[in-house]
């Protein structure tokens, strides 16, 4: 039979424990609460493809193919052609046109002058081009509570899944992007917009200086006229489960936060990027031979920082605010952890918690 995980935070279930001395068969619950916490990882399975309850007749899931039947393989079979032969080509030559019409389109519109006119073209052109790429994802979207859609001036801030995260926002709005300088054709693409919209892109050296980057920020939503800033503050993909820490840089700009929610649904295709296992070329080729994009994006009401209140708990308070309204679990970990290890510190610290559980419940002498 299946043995279920017990739920029960340590420190309630440590209570059981109280004994006036330590007692060697104590040490069963801590292996036993260590073994769980290895088998089922609540971080590390957040960097992977989430389970489907149903085959959606795609090959993507976590769970090696077994042959069910007959009918079924050749369903299977007849989706593989309509994926490959029809829709790629079709999304190939759609994807093409939007890239293409983007960059000609900014780069033509960045050589007039700043002007009322320039602005009105260069939202035109996002808007048109954005929402030629999202027809080459077969995407579906819902936009929610529109009458919350950020404003200029102000930051909107949103869980990320995928890259096409903000593909997906700008198909409904136009905004300031926040990044690093990239190469390749993302760098052609980076070049191009930013004369044309006053999107803030960092050279590689430029990021790692906080002060640098929050004063660019700082200055860009100080000037009401400017579009907002669109920012990720988990920093990485997560799976379309979660919503992780979010780092506090986002929140000691200043300015009203307005916080969107997006949720994908994982029965027509899987939008989230494993970046440590897919390259990009890889991921659009999976994301473009899915049966469709769908998903839902909610605008939620601003909010901006209570008196009293520091970044970190003025990001936590939005974080949760987004968990809630997507269904997604709340989780306090770094999304740095998909490539990084355990910071020493924070290992230490809960050691400290745990030793002061066993103290204080008579299990240590």
């Amino acid at each position: 039979g299946i043995i279920e995980r017990d739920e029960t935070p340590m420190e309630k279930e440590i209570e059981h424990l109280h004994r006036a001395e330590f007692e060697f068969s104590d040490i069963f619950y801590f292996c036993r609460k260590g073994f769980e916490a290895i088998v089922e990882d609540e971080v590390t399975q957040r960097f992977s493809s989430e389970e489907l309850v149903s085959w959606n007749l795609l090959t993507r899931t976590n769970v090696n193919f077994h042959y069910i039947s007959l009918r079924l393989t050749i369903v299977w079979v007849i989706g593989v052609v309509v994926r490959y032969c029809f829709l790629l080509p079709l999304r190939f030559t759609l994807a093409t046109i939007g890239i293409t019409s983007m960059i000609v389109g900014t780069t033509i519109v960045g050589q007039l002058p700043n002007s009322s006119v320039k602005n009105y073209l260069s939202e035109v052109v996002h808007l048109t081009c954005s929402r030629i790429l999202v027809r080459a994802l077969s995407g579906t979207i819902h936009y929610h509570n529109k009458e919350n859609k950020p404003q200029k001036g102000g930051i909107c801030v949103a869980n990320h899944t995928s890259p096409i995260d903000a593909v997906i926002l700008t198909n409904d709005g136009c905004y300031a992007m926040v990044g690093q300088v990239h190469g390749g054709l993302m760098g052609v693409i980076q070049r191009a917009t930013v004369k044309a919209c006053p999107h803030v892109w960092f050279e590689r050296s430029e990021i790692k200086d906080r002060h640098l980057v929050t004063k660019r920020l700082r200055e860009h939503v100080a000037d009401k006229s400017k579009l907002p800033i669109l920012i990720f503050p988990e920093g990485t993909c997560i799976n379309n489960t979660s919503v992780m820490m979010f780092k506090k840089g986002s929140f000691e700009i200043g300015g009203t936060i307005y916080p969107v929610a997006i949720k994908y649904d994982p029965q027509f295709g899987d939008a989230f990027w494993n970046s440590s296992k897919y390259n990009i070329v890889s991921y659009l080729l999976r994301i473009m031979t899915s049966w469709a994009i769908v998903c839902n994006v909610w605008y939620m009401p601003p909010m901006v920082r209570e008196e009293g209140e520091d970044a970190v708990q003025f990001a936590n308070r939005v974080r949760s605010a987004i968990a809630r309204q997507g269904g997604l679990t709340e989780l306090p970990w770094d999304g740095g952890l998909k490539r990084a290890k355990v910071k020493d510190t924070f290992r230490e610290e809960q050691q400290k918690n745990y030793s002061k559980m066993l103290v204080r419940n008579g299990s240590i002498g």
